[in-house]
Parts: C-alpha cells; structure tokens; sequence
C-alpha cells in the first residue's frame, strides 16, 4: 500500500478521500487555493500547501504548482477526485512520468472514453448497446440535418468532447436542430476547444442508470451494482438512489455484463461508472457515457455492497486484491441528496458565508460534507455544500429516514436547497419510484 497521498480537489471530495486515507495510515497532503485555506479538508490533511489563487486554472488545475506540491511533500500517489483534473489524460501521464501513483485509470482509457464519439463506437464494436446516431461528427448544420431525416427526431445534439450533462441540446424539429446545433458547437469550443458534435436519438421519458465498476490490479473488470440518477436539473444530478427502482433482477445482470464489456475493452483499471439510458416502456437501455473517475454519488454503493470504495481504489492502484466478496449480495436501500448553496426554486447559486450548520444524525445517516460554520461558500467552484446519504433496510425506510434527516439539517448563511428535497420526498410520483429525467421540470411547472 502507498505510504503518503496528496488529493488534487477540494471541498466534501478531498474531505472524504483524506478520511480514508488516515484510517489506512497513509499520510495526506491536501492542496488549496488562497480562498479556501479555512476549509476542513485543509485542516485535517497531515501536510497542506497554497497552490494559487481562486481561479481554478491557476490553482487546481495548475498541474506544475500540484506536481510541485507532491515533489515538495514527498507524495507518492496523487487522487484527482471528481472533476477538475480527474478525467484528464495528460495529467494523469505526466503524473506517472514523475514516478508518482495515478488513483485512477490509465491516461489511454480515459482518452479514449473521454471522446463521445470514439466511446460510443468502441461500445458498440464491443456489443454494448448505443442508440441509433451518427458514428462520426457531423461536419455542418446541413449534415446534421441530412442525419437526423435518417435518425428521426427529436434528436439528442451532444458535444463530442462533453460530459457530465454539459454541451447537450434537444431539438423538436428541423429549425429547432439548427438553433441547437450552433448553441452546442458555440459552447463545445468555448468550453472544451473542440466545437465537434455528434447527433443521437431522443427519448422523451427516459431513465438514467449507472452501473459502478472496478478494474481490478490482476486485470479483470468487475460490476457493482446499479445506482439510479434520474432527478436531475439542467441535466445535473440531484439525489440518487440504489438499486434502482425501475430495474429488475434480469435487466440488472444485462446491465452488469454490458458494463464489463465496456471496461474490458479499454483495458480498465481502478473504479468507473457506466452510464445509461432506460427506456421504461421497454426496458432497453443504451450505453450514455463512462465516467473514468469516482462518482460523486459513489457512497450509495458504498452503503448497499458494505465496502469502502476509495479504500479499493488505493488498493488496486497499489497492485493490491480488493479485500471484500466481489460476489456478495447486497443489502438496504440507500439514497443520496446533493445539498448545494442554491436557491430551490431556480437552483442558481447563492454563495455567503456559513452562519449555521447543524447535521443531522442517526442510524443510517451519513453526512459527507465539504463546510462547517464560520465558513465561506465562495462563487469559485461548483456548489456542493454536501452529500446526505441515508441507509435503510428498504426503500420505504430509506425515503422515512430521508425526510427526517432533511426536516433535521440546518444551514443558514449560503442559499440551499433543502426546501426542494422536503418537497420532492413528498412527491408522489418520486415517492412511488416510478418517475424518470423529467421529474424536476414538472416538478416546477
């Protein structure tokens, strides 16, 4: 097992990975930028060093200050986390070449999921199931228009080099596919400096299932189990559950083998997520996405399979056998809420300093936070304050402990968006587990 980590994040992620990390004894350095010298994870890591200024590019995307940070503290592994550096291909090369340890995949899986359209043909070369589309970018709005007569609208317009529900449109029709085909081209460039785009078809109702895997050091891939992540805003998750309410024991297992197909064929190590689409009217589902990274929503896995999933990254990455019954049936019901310092009505950001912040607790209550009190909620990074995860013997426990837990959390200061989980654990349709990606927006009207 590796000795000493330095995590390359912030806020509830570096939190969490540091916690893991001192219970194995390994020592940590956390990295920061001037503004969130005062956060947690910065206190509680054994080393930390300032890397740079609020802006992400200067500080957390600053891969020489982070290589620097790891040569200065004698780090020998570096943990990207979620987000900012942790699907990035170059990094995670340079990061071996300086003869340190990449917690993640190998920088050739990550490119070659990191293209939308190179990862959906290599699915379906390996027999993953896609959704009909284009196997190329389209070049101009004409050929998106010449592609989608054959596809059939409504059409999914995507950026190629997107992810995490970024750089997505919909469109109804013909002119509505020239208006999205230029917004989505006009943002891929902006946002990643590559304006290709790729075309898939629609589904109006539509569900969204992730399976978890692990690439495991003796280069077999393995599934965990599923996690749902339909309530989503601006195609960005809200609250995910696991297992899903929507899959049944059959799907489950073709939903498993399809994922380790998709991790078999990039040679996949280390933990990654399989994202699909669910059709519930039919109960086909279509390879979306794989995420080469932890997921944000990984501790609903964690609680249902009872293992510790960066405590398995560390070890594979170490060349080490996971220590848990890759073959044991899970147990419980768990759901996880997203609490971000958002207003709850439009869900835009509303940052302010910590005034109050009182977890809730009890049996099945899991708090991973990125804030206490006294704190700032800078408008720097991405809002979440923290994860709410609740456990319980079903799902009917899990929703009872949830509203609990929610009734029970207070946060004054930052907006937040606890008023949307108490309503939204009211819902009907949510409540009765039969509810797909629109939720939210019929929640709202």
């Amino acid at each position: 097992m590796i000795e000493s980590l330095l995590v390359a994040n912030r806020g509830e992620i570096a939190r969490r990975i540091i916690r893991t990390a001192k219970r194995l004894n390994i020592r940590t350095i956390a990295v920061h930028s001037e503004p969130d010298a005062d956060l947690p994870f910065v206190r509680e890591a054994d080393e930390a060093v300032c890397i740079g200024p609020a802006n992400p590019a200067q500080s957390y995307r600053n891969t020489e200050a982070i290589l620097a940070a790891a040569k200065a503290t004698g780090a020998q592994a570096i943990h990207p986390g979620y987000g900012f550096l942790s699907e990035n291909a170059a990094f995670a090369r340079t990061v071996e070449a300086n003869g340190l340890v990449w917690i993640g995949p190998g920088a050739d899986a990550i490119t070659a999921m990191g293209d939308k359209i190179n990862a959906r043909n290599l699915m379906a070369a390996a027999g993953v199931p896609v959704a009909s589309g284009t196997a190329e970018p389209v070049a101009d709005v004409d050929a998106a228009i010449e592609a989608a007569a054959g596809i059939g609208y409504p059409i999914m317009v995507k950026a190629a080099a997107g992810g995490g529900g970024m750089g997505m449109g919909v469109a109804a029709d013909e002119a509505a596919l020239r208006t999205e085909f230029g917004k989505v081209q006009a943002f891929a460039e902006r946002m990643f400096g590559d304006g290709s785009v790729l075309l898939e078809r629609y589904f109006p109702r539509v569900r969204h299932v992730e399976v978890q895997i692990l690439g495991l050091a003796d280069g077999r891939v393995i599934a965990l189990s599923e996690r749902e992540c339909s309530v989503q805003r601006r195609n960005q998750k809200l609250v995910e559950e696991a297992p899903s309410p929507a899959i049944t024991p059959e799907l489950r297992e073709r939903m498993k083998a399809a994922a380790v197909k998709a991790g078999e064929a990039v040679n996949y190590r280390n933990a990654g997520t399989v994202e699909c689409l669910l059709d519930p009217a039919t109960g086909e589902f279509f390879f979306l996405e794989m995420n080469t990274r932890l997921q944000v929503e990984h501790p609903i896995t964690e609680l249902i399979h009872g293992i510790d999933l960066v405590e398995q990254q560390l070890r594979i990455a170490s060349g080490l056998a996971v220590n848990f019954d890759v073959d044991r049936e899970t147990t419980g019901h768990a759901i996880e809420l997203r609490v971000n310092a958002e207003d709850p009505k439009r869900f835009l950001p509303g940052p302010g300093k910590v005034v109050t912040w009182v977890e809730p607790a009890g049996e099945g209550v899991r708090v991973d936070s990125g804030y206490t009190e006294g704190n700032t909620v800078t408008p720097f990074y991405d809002s979440l304050l923290a994860k709410l995860v609740l456990f319980g013997a079903d799902r009917a426990d899990a929703l009872a402990k949830a509203r609990q837990a929610v009734a029970g959390f207070r946060i004054e200061g930052p907006k937040n968006n606890l008023p949307f989980f108490a309503e939204l654990l009211e819902n009907g349709e949510f409540v009765s587990g039969d509810y797909d990606t629109g939720i939210v927006p019929r929640m709202k009207g």
